[in-house]
């Protein structure tokens, strides 16, 4: 089971603060706490829904893309544990998503 953090029109997720490696994200913060990733899980790429774009972005330009429809952004899969805890009981596994166009990080999904 899984759950979608903060849903709302245009944008889902919670904005943290990641530290990125080599491989993707090695640790992020989440309000205060932090939390340190052991493993990562899966990547891919996703293309925003064409139902969430902003129509002023589009300008009225007929027949063409507009970058926002084929803009993609990162996804992360990753178990991650908060910090100065044990790894064997205290993981969970979260997708964290990075918005290069807006230069932010989100937290979009905790499973559970």
């Amino acid at each position: 089971m899984s759950r979608v953090l903060g849903e709302t029109v245009g944008r889902v997720g919670e904005e943290v603060q990641v530290e990125r490696g080599a491989l993707g994200p090695v640790q992020f913060w989440r309000g205060s706490s932090r939390y340190v990733v052991g493993e990562l899980l899966d990547s891919w790429v996703e293309t925003a829904p064409w139902w969430l774009r902003d129509t002023s972005v589009l300008g009225g330009a007929p027949g063409g893309a507009s970058a926002e429809l084929v803009a993609t952004r990162e996804v992360w899969r990753v178990e991650a544990v908060r910090a100065g805890r044990s790894r064997m009981s205290f993981a969970g596994v979260f997708d964290l998503s990075w918005d290069a166009a807006g230069n932010r990080w989100w937290l979009v999904r905790v499973h559970d």
